[in-house]
């Protein structure tokens, strides 16, 4: 009959040093927290990309965003011009030039009807507005940042029902361009209207949307959602034309721009 080995012994009977396991358990537990500590970090960090409004951290970064419209020059929101690497169709470049930046100003008579309705639970505190041109002139868009006065709750909740009812889809919901007299953009109007963008951030009180048309002024009969005219195999003018890419494109540009505003408007001194 053999027993186990007394804890402390080796195999010959000889004092093991018990101090030598004990170390190395310390030195494991000091490797995970400090791996736990980067992934903490990482994770309040990364609150402002995927909404997590639930820290303090995360309520500070929203109200910072609410602010901009009033602390940050024009020319960081709506660069004089925007390099859209990848983001025509097939993956090819664009260059997006701007032409006009409208007043800020509030919302009335700034959309239609039924979108100033869908937007009004979210209140209006200033809109922002730019038209851009691309490289060739061929094309006219306008981009819009719509300070709400919302709080993260309100967002999340408008963000919802534009997702479950795709608000965003509907032709009736786009928003309006601006049409700057003596620019290239001069003749684009609401009919002019061919494809557009809208998207409600959860993590900031903004709403950014993008729509886009010829330069010439020649009118849309059946504009198209730029998710829609940006798919494979999409044969609508406005999808051939890539005015789906100009929308979508220019927008998503003018909201990475945003969000970097708003990480240099948080940062602390170290």
């Amino acid at each position: 009959m053999s027993f186990g080995e007394p804890e402390g012994y080796d195999g010959a009977a000889r004092p093991r040093p018990l101090g030598r396991r004990g170390r190395s358990q310390a030195a494991a537990a000091a490797v995970c927290l400090v791996l736990g500590l980067g992934l903490i970090s990482g994770a309040v960090t990364g609150s402002w990309l995927v909404g997590d409004s639930g820290d303090e951290g995360s309520r500070s970064t929203f109200t910072a965003a609410g602010g901009l419209w009033h602390s940050v020059p024009v020319d960081q929101l709506f660069p004089p011009t925007v390099q859209g690497q990848g983001a025509g169709p097939g993956g090819a470049d664009r260059t997006w030039t701007r032409i006009a930046v409208a007043p800020d100003s509030g919302c009335e008579d700034a959309f239609d009807p039924l979108l100033r309705k869908a937007l009004a639970p979210v209140g209006c505190e200033r809109l922002l507005r730019a038209t851009y041109t691309d490289a060739t002139e061929s094309y006219v868009t306008t981009v819009g940042l719509l300070f709400t006065t919302a709080d993260a709750p309100g967002m999340a909740s408008l963000a919802n029902r534009f997702r479950k009812e795709r608000l965003d889809r509907r032709s009736d919901l786009m928003p309006l361009p601006y049409a700057a007299k003596g620019t290239a953009a001069a003749e684009f109007g609401a009919r002019q209207r061919a494809a557009w963008t809208v998207s409600v951030l959860t993590e900031a009180p903004v709403v950014v949307y993008a729509v886009s048309g010829w330069a010439d002024g020649r009118t849309v009969d059946d504009p198209q959602p730029a998710e829609d005219a940006t798919e494979s195999g999409a044969t609508t003018a406005p999808a051939q034309a890539g005015l789906g890419h100009e929308a979508k494109g220019l927008a998503d540009r003018v909201e990475r721009g945003l969000r970097k505003n708003v990480r240099s408007a948080t940062e602390q001194p170290s």
